[in-house]
């Protein structure tokens, strides 16, 4: 009887909270979603304010797309992390801007495909055996990214302050992870943040300048087209970002089985997969037209539902409305730019490993047999190519980089080496078994 009541719901998808219920739990899913939200602009050069503003609309956008049916959070997307700073380097932040809008245009073409065929032909595409390996690929190629952060100084020199307040970080973070239960294992990274901000400020590592110059109110630096800039389409920023909605295509439908078994509820058809990949792609839009990183929904407020069994979605529209509040307080904004960067560096240690390690995690729960050749030819050349950072260059104006033609170039060989349908069955075997 105990245990009923203990995983009974406590508040079902369109119930409306009391007031004080309210503001409680939407903060609680802002303080899930804030650490990692804010990492991804830090680390390709965007305005953690709009990362908070753009997640909001997102996720009101997503909320609307889905009838008010899926309680999810939209957050700052770690795959894209080296496809924006690729695109930066070759056309600007605006260049990056256009490439996440064009890669959300893929979700709503692909969201019109499931509408008019169904779902399964993108399951078929897009195998464990191809996603997995994709997704290691992520987090190790963003491993040098991390460990340069902790280690060197801004001039590029080696410090062992900056290292320490690194790893000082790392230590909280992961304590908070494996040592804690319930609300603090869900923020792990905010208060390893909170922690290695601290130590590096005994450190002599933080400059308060920019906060004591900032207003409470303050407009955020927006990159809006045909305002801030004109767009332009280019081969090179297409190939940069596109083929990266592959990648995150298959983590928004683990997302949505995760959910649905959280929730008691079929996402995947109702409201449909199509709906919330349509979602997902608006916010991804979204933010692309104010300035902001491309959105994807987050395990760490589904996390936050499965443990407290509140899954309201008019909770989580506040935790939105509360982070638009906050991108436009001047104030926050500043506090979140004068985060140390061997703090941020220490942090993404942490998470780009765990990125790398969900795709190996895949490939188990999977039960992926590498003594099958098929499997093996597939994984070690989408491994080497994407964390080696191997491109097709044909012209200045047409390159295919890294983790993007590793992901085509799975999907090849799944496609045409011999086996594929004996691989479907066994995958189709293991599902029911699991199930």
């Amino acid at each position: 009887m105990k245990k009923n009541q203990e995983n009974a719901i406590q508040l079902d998808v369109n119930e409306v909270p009391k007031p004080l219920t309210w503001i409680t739990l939407s903060f609680q899913h802002l303080f899930a979603m804030f650490g990692a939200t804010i990492l991804v602009p830090f680390l390709v050069g965007l305005d953690p304010a709009i990362a908070l503003i753009s997640s909001g609309l997102g996720t009101i956008a997503f909320l609307l797309i889905t009838k008010g049916q899926v309680p999810a959070y939209l957050g700052s997307s770690f795959a894209f992390i080296a496809p924006i700073i690729a695109a930066k380097a070759a056309a600007g932040p605006e260049g990056a801007m256009v490439g996440s809008f064009l890669a959300g245009v893929v979700y709503g073409l692909v969201a019109l495909l499931i509408k008019m065929v169904g779902h399964k032909w993108i399951m078929k595409l897009l195998p464990p055996i191809v996603v997995g390996p994709v997704i290691i690929v992520i987090g190790l190629s963003l491993a040098n990214v991390a460990v340069d952060m902790a280690m060197n100084n801004p001039d590029g020199e080696y410090s062992l302050t900056y290292f320490s307040a690194a790893l000082v970080t790392l230590a909280i973070t992961i304590i908070c992870s494996v040592f804690f239960k319930g609300f603090i294992s869900l923020i792990p990274v905010l208060i390893g943040i909170v922690g290695g901000y601290v130590y590096a400020l005994a450190a002599g590592l933080v400059d308060f300048s920019k906060v004591a110059e900032a207003n409470v109110f303050e407009k955020p630096d927006f990159i809006l087209p045909f305002i801030t800039y004109t767009p332009s389409f280019s081969y090179e920023i297409i190939l940069l970002m596109v083929p990266v909605a592959i990648v995150t295509l298959s983590e928004h439908i683990g997302h949505q089985l995760v959910l649905g078994k959280v929730v008691g509820r079929d996402y995947i058809e109702k409201p449909g997969l199509h709906r919330s990949i349509l979602g997902d792609g608006a916010a991804t839009m979204i933010a692309s037209l104010i300035g902001g990183p491309p959105n994807t929904t987050y395990g760490e407020n589904i996390g936050v539902l499965a443990i407290t069994r509140v899954y309201s979605v008019y909770i989580i529209a506040g935790a939105a409305v509360m982070a638009i509040v906050f991108g436009f307080i001047g104030k926050i904004s500043a506090l979140i730019s004068s985060i140390p960067t061997p703090v941020m560096g220490g942090v993404s240690i942490l998470l780009f490993g765990i990125i790398a390690s969900s795709g190996l995690r895949m490939l188990t729960d999977s039960k992926i047999d590498f003594g099958n050749k098929r499997n093996l030819v597939i994984s070690s050349v989408i491994l080497v190519i994407g964390i080696g950072g191997a491109m097709i260059k044909v012209s200045e104006q047409f390159e295919l980089h890294g983790m993007a033609l590793a992901a085509i170039i799975g999907i090849l060989l799944n496609l045409v080496l011999p086996g594929r349908k004996d691989a479907e069955e066994e995958q189709n075997m293991n599902e029911n078994t699991a199930a």
